[in-house]
């Protein structure tokens, strides 16, 4: 539960942070990041990584980082669908370039790789 708690305030800091930064490219200074609650058990779910993360310790790097980036991509595909379905899916990726149904963007492959890396490291010693 503890992991729980700190994957999902993690994944808070995370997208606020990246959100305010995509807020420098349409020249808003304040760097205004944004969430939505909905964001937090779904970053919470990532405690998963911790158990998987010491039966995965003899693989590489590069297939660590590719098993963590399958697994946000299909969490984030199934959530975003259930979400979806109720109309309170926080995100979009309709406009977005290699989109898929809006859900998931895989231009994101590397930034999903490096977070399930980054998520590794912090669980680590719990």
């Amino acid at each position: 539960m503890k992991n729980f708690f700190r994957c999902g305030v993690f994944g808070w800091c995370l997208e606020i942070l990246w959100t305010s930064l995509h807020s420098l490219r349409r020249r808003e200074y304040k760097l205004m990041g944004q969430s939505s609650a909905w964001m937090f058990p779904i970053y919470g779910m990532a405690a998963v990584i911790r158990p998987l993360s010491v039966a995965f310790r003899p693989l590489g790097l590069l297939t660590r980082g590719l098993i963590y980036m399958s697994g946000i991509f299909s969490m984030e595909y199934m959530t975003g669908s259930f979400l979806k379905k109720w109309g309170i899916c926080p995100w979009d990726y309709s406009g977005a370039p290699l989109n898929y149904r809006g859900l998931i963007r895989l231009d994101f492959a590397p930034l999903w790789f490096l977070t399930g890396l980054v998520y590794e490291k912090l669980l680590e010693k719990t």
